[in-house]
């Protein structure tokens, strides 16, 4: 392995108010490597990161690339040294072609030669593995190629070090595997890759060695081939951990749910739901799987009635709710039926309103006052955080200053409160470490056990594979497959992820 280090950060410190994000923190990163950056949420991997990438300035330390030091006040600088993160969630414009998306910005002018640049674009793509259709639109991209693209960006402005957040998050197990060989293509030629991410998995597979953060500081750095996961996981938490996310087996009880032919278009006329039809139990987690825009998030509105189905049936317990808005559905409990948004603070919390009124919202929305029981709203919000292992500066404190694990602790638990017969939780799982996945999945399974039907909508198939009774597939809007997880493979569920036998309503 090369032992020259392109970046050096010693002694790196960034304070927000009077939390200490980073501590003190050292990090070597080596020439062609793929180095990992593990640790729970809140560990400070993000701003770290953010640091080397321009956007925040550290209060203290120093930043060397190839041995020079450098200073960052901007992305631009950072740009400039060589460096190019790759966002978890794109910086694209969809209305432009995918060679426009590549050439625009800091480095670039839309009034290039059309020509030159393609050819400069296409020999980064030989160089690398890469494969685009340049010409293609952002709005006609699949998630892989959206990702493709974000990564001829960075290289075209000329960077040798790449960060990638969490990267495989909305892709399927193929994508993954086609990622993967590019990045060792790009290590043996020579580029670095930094990777963040929570797969421990994928932690053993693609990186060389793997830098553990925990509370703001580096708690050590190993060489991924002498480690094992679940020494790392121990690291990661400071205690010892259970790798495996336990099935909960129960008898499955009577249909508390039917979705019955459930057709929705949007706006521009695109077919979004095209006759969805599956059947939820009381006492079962019926997983829903499928690439990023396969309809998921519609099949969500139109359940809950946030959005206005076309036709189509749901019913709960016999009860039809089609075409209930979702006041009725939520605020009346006409279905018992509770929702954990994929959007924590745009959907699920209100960031300005503390701990405490975001745990008592339904009750503000229910309620045939304007006025709360102050002391029973802080006993209940006290009894959750302390029932949860809520880490906050103050229960009277804005919910925005919590880390992301703890948003979905607050957002879960007060959905569970009032034990609805359905819960539907949308993505309740991303981004978050191990320690607070296997607490959501704690709570999902006594939602199980207590006899509710859970509609899981995840994109880590592992943890599917574990956790869910039956995994439903989506593609185009439409199900190509219910399947039993005990009976079928990971790859087997990619291929149902981007395959129909039907041709894609959504062209």
């Amino acid at each position: 392995m090369n032992n020259e280090f392109v970046i050096r950060m010693e002694g790196i410190t960034k304070e927000f108010g009077s939390l200490k994000a980073n501590n003190n923190v050292n990090l070597n990163i080596r020439k062609g490597e793929v180095h990992a950056i593990l640790g729970e949420n809140g560990a400070g991997k993000s701003t770290l990161m953010n640091i080397l990438s321009g956007i925040y300035t550290p209060d203290h330390g120093s930043i060397k690339v190839n041995e020079e030091e450098v200073a960052f006040h901007s992305p631009q600088d950072s740009i400039g040294a060589g460096i190019g993160m790759i966002y978890q969630h794109f910086k694209l414009i969809s209305a432009m072609k995918a060679w426009q998306n590549i050439i625009a910005g800091p480095s670039g002018s839309l009034m290039l030669d059309k020509k030159s640049c393609k050819r400069k674009i296409n020999e980064i793509c030989e160089e690398t593995g890469l494969s685009l259709n340049l010409d293609a639109y952002v709005s006609d991209m699949g998630v892989g190629q959206k990702q493709t693209l974000e990564m001829l960006k960075v290289l075209y402005r000329g960077a040798e070090i790449l960060i990638l957040d969490e990267p495989t998050t909305v892709l399927t197990p193929q994508e993954t595997d086609r990622l993967f060989s590019i990045i060792r293509k790009m290590r043996d030629s020579g580029k670095t890759a930094i990777i963040i991410t929570h797969k421990l998995y994928e932690v053993m597979e693609i990186s060389d060695r793997v830098t553990i953060m925990r509370k703001g500081e580096v708690i050590t750095t190993l060489n991924t081939k002498e480690t094992t996961q679940k020494e790392i996981a121990e690291i990661m938490v400071g205690k010892s951990m259970i790798m495996e996310f336990p099935r909960l087996k129960i008898p499955r009880g009577d249909v508390v749910m039917k979705v019955k032919d459930l057709r929705l278009e949007d706006l521009v006329s695109m077919r979004k739901l095209n006759g969805v039809s599956f059947e939820l139990h009381h006492g079962e987690i019926l997983g829903v799987a499928g690439v990023s825009g396969s309809g998921q998030k519609q099949l969500c509105q139109a359940l809950t009635g946030l959005q206005k189905i076309d036709s189509g049936s749901v019913s709960v317990d016999g009860d039809e709710i089609a075409g209930l808005t979702a006041y009725d559905i939520f605020n009346k409990g006409v279905a018992q039926l509770n929702f954990v948004p994929e959007d924590r603070l745009g959907m699920g919390l209100i960031a300005s309103m503390s701990l405490v009124d975001n745990v008592m919202l339904r009750d503000y929305q229910n309620g045939d006052s304007i006025f709360i029981d102050s002391k029973r709203a802080y006993k209940r919000t006290e009894e959750l955080v302390e029932a949860l292992d809520v880490m906050h500066p103050g229960i009277d404190k804005p919910i925005s200053v919590l880390s992301g694990g703890n948003l979905q602790k607050i957002l879960i638990g007060r959905e569970i409160m009032s034990e609805p017969n359905i819960l539907i939780a949308s993505y309740p799982v991303r981004g978050l470490d191990l320690g607070v996945t296997h607490k959501v999945v704690e709570l999902l399974n006594e939602q199980k056990q207590r006899g509710a039907g859970v509609l899981l909508i995840a994109e880590d198939l592992d943890l599917m594979l574990e956790v869910c009774d039956r995994i439903m597939v989506m593609y185009c809007g439409k199900i190509s497959g219910i399947v039993d997880p005990e009976t079928i493979t990971k790859n087997d569920l990619g291929v149902l992820m981007t395959s129909i036998d039907e041709e894609c309503p959504n062209g």
